[in-house]
């Protein structure tokens, strides 16, 4: 049985998500969660020590996370993001973008916390420099980042006796399918030269992940240094 530290990664068939797995994978037996079980397949064939779980992560429940007794890192990449003006928005899609980018990571994290208190785990999310900051037409994504924000807060407080450490990171524009996604409802060019590279924020978490037993890395905010608003 391997002795390796375990790490579950959401949203890991694509972008950050699986750039993050890449990276973990020389150092951390990997859970890689999603929905598409083809593409988690993918990326697992290529990491030894990785498997796939794929799951609905909106209606995640006991029953998908049983078996899980120790868990040294749990991050959170799953994500989604549509624009809209506040007056264009109804309920129902600010809604689903909770779902996701909250209520997701808030019921998961709780379902896996006597695992990660036996570990003395960490726990990472991948926020958005959209949750630093709100620009017009992200009234919703922004809303979201700004709740998962406080959720890490009150969740490092909460879990601090416990020894449980807990890590915001802030990227900006990250070059990815989303980033693709963004952009087209924004009516603009891609243009990824002025992006993030996933493996830039994947190199974030490393550092985070990494930081000697006496520190706890709070917040990391990454930016292009070609710096787009984001």
């Amino acid at each position: 049985m391997s002795e390796r530290p375990v790490a579950l990664v959401t949203g890991a068939s694509r972008g950050v998500g699986a750039a993050i797995a890449r990276a973990l994978a020389p150092t951390h037996d990997l859970v890689l969660g999603g929905r598409d079980r083809a593409a988690l397949d993918s990326v697992c064939a290529g990491l030894p020590g990785a498997r796939p779980w794929p799951v609905e992560l909106t209606a995640v429940t006991a029953a998908d996370v049983e078996g899980v007794d120790r868990l040294d890192l749990l991050v959170h990449s799953a994500g989604t993001v549509r624009l809209g003006d506040v007056a264009e928005t109804p309920a129902a899609e600010w809604r689903r973008t909770f779902e996701v980018n909250l209520f997701a990571v808030t019921e998961l994290t709780r379902l896996l916390l006597p695992a990660l208190r036996a570990a003395g785990g960490q726990v990472v999310l991948i926020n958005s420099t959209a949750g630093q900051r709100v620009n017009a037409g992200w009234g919703a994504y922004a809303a979201s980042k700004l709740a998962l924000r406080a959720f890490a807060d009150a969740l490092r407080l909460e879990e601090h006796s416990h020894g449980v450490r807990v890590t915001t990171i802030y990227p900006g524009r990250t070059d990815t399918d989303m980033q693709r996604g963004v952009r087209a409802q924004e009516g603009g060019d891609y243009e990824p030269g002025k992006y993030l590279n996933v493996d830039s924020v994947a190199k974030a978490v490393l550092a985070a992940v990494t930081v000697t037993a006496d520190a706890q890395i709070t917040e990391i905010t990454i930016r292009p240094s070609a710096s787009l608003p984001s």
